[in-house]
């Protein structure tokens, strides 16, 4: 990390196919338009960050990305393909692995057995099926190391981790796990500048390693730290899209803020906005 708070680097993704592309994806509630065409697409060993205040459209589309939802109209295409999600479970096994910002860990479990809840590896002992712990601790503290944690043990309960290292174990276990595209909801909206800033060089790691990361926030700090390009939303529909360099930080709260919409209403109230 350098002085200004951001990972320089060269843009390892330009140039390659994305991963995932979202085609002018609308959702519809009835008759309420949540997203009303929203492109979006991340590229191998880029974190593409999707932007927007509250009520912008982000959890939806993730939930669309993620197979929560299935678009009203829009394409989706995976490694170039086509895709249709049925269901999240689809999209787990294409790649897409989603850590959201309240974690579905057990404060009192182990980091060992919440890094494969789900996943448990096995053995046989007489044709009986046992919990491999040993190779479940040996993995999970080889995973961690690599995050930049260390544990004190893989019995260490996850309840006495910080937040940022609750956020890791999720990430790493989703890496671990065969993700291709990692959605990261809200990650740094609860933590402590120094919870954040591990969080941040995750995400540097796991970019490194070729794995496309969408990292959704309403911080544009945050963003601009690890970011790649940056996507905003605003009530549904996409406002642009910007690489790295591109866009200045008040260019881009501006976007978030409202923009033009905000200037408008400065003016109206006699620049008391």
């Amino acid at each position: 990390m350098t002085r200004d708070g951001t990972f320089h680097h060269g843009d390892p993704a330009a140039g390659k196919t994305p991963i995932i592309e979202m085609r002018n994806i609308e959702k519809h509630f009835g008759s309420v338009i949540a997203l009303a065409g929203v492109s979006f697409d991340v590229r191998p060993g880029e974190c593409h960050c999707l932007l927007g205040d509250n009520g912008a459209g982000k959890s939806t589309f993730i939930k669309v990305m993620s197979g929560v939802h299935k678009p009203t109209a829009g394409e989706i295409r995976f490694e170039g393909k086509p895709m249709h999600f049925e269901d999240p479970r689809d999209a787990i096994s294409a790649g897409i692995a989603t850590v959201h910002q309240h974690l579905a860990m057990i404060p009192l479990m182990s980091v060992s057995r919440n890094f494969f809840m789900g996943n448990e590896p096995e053995r046989k002992v007489a044709g009986i099926r046992f919990f491999d712990k040993k190779r479940a601790d040996a993995v999970t503290m080889e995973e961690m190391r690599k995050m930049g944690i260390n544990l004190r043990g893989p019995d260490q309960a996850v309840g006495t981790l910080s937040g940022g290292e609750r956020q890791t174990v999720a990430i790493a276990r989703a890496v671990h796990f065969g993700a291709k595209i990692l959605i990261l909801d809200e990650p740094t909206s609860a933590l402590g500048v120094r919870q954040t800033s591990n969080v941040l060089a995750t995400i540097d790691r796991v970019r490194k390693q070729g794995i496309g990361v969408v990292f959704i926030s309403h911080n544009v700090r945050h963003a601009l730290a690890v970011g790649d390009r940056f996507t905003v939303l605003n009530r549904g529909k996409t406002l642009g899209t910007a690489e790295r360099g591109g866009i200045t930080p008040e260019e881009l709260q501006d976007l978030m803020a409202g923009g033009q919409e905000l200037a408008l209403l400065e003016g109206s109230l006699g620049g008391t906005v």
